[in-house]
């Protein structure tokens, strides 16, 4: 059963001009470590910052919180498998949410081209 979706679509220019404001304090702020080194092993790494970015606000619209107190930046991993499908690895209050939700998976969809990034989250029970 299908209990939350979510979807995010976010201009590249936009995660770019806040990298070039704040520099790493921003990465810092939105992506965990492992996002922040896989995306710079890109020559261009702002279309994958933007789609972790996305991918955290469809993330959290799936579980119906928005980014704030119940799920934050930090609770939300995206990583990748081999193959290369993406996958969510929640940390923080984010198992909590999961299990209060009563939800069993949480499936990811990225796609980004050189000036926009989407995401589309969906929570399964």
């Amino acid at each position: 059963m299908i209990l939350g979706t979510g979807i995010d679509l976010i201009e590249v220019a936009r995660i770019a001009a806040s990298f070039q404001r704040f520099g790493d304090r921003f990465l810092n702020r939105v992506l965990r470590p492992d996002e922040i080194a896989y995306c710079r092993t890109h020559k261009n790494p702002a279309p994958f910052w933007a789609a972790r970015f996305a991918a955290k606000e469809a993330v959290s619209k799936a579980f119906g919180t928005g980014i704030g107190a119940q799920l934050g930046w930090q609770d939300i991993e995206v990583r990748r498998r081999e193959s290369g499908e993406p996958f969510v690895v929640l940390h923080g209050r984010g198992p909590e949410l999961l299990q209060a939700r009563g939800a069993r998976q949480l499936h990811l969809s990225l796609t980004h081209t050189e000036n926009y990034a989407a995401a589309m989250a969906m929570l399964e029970g």
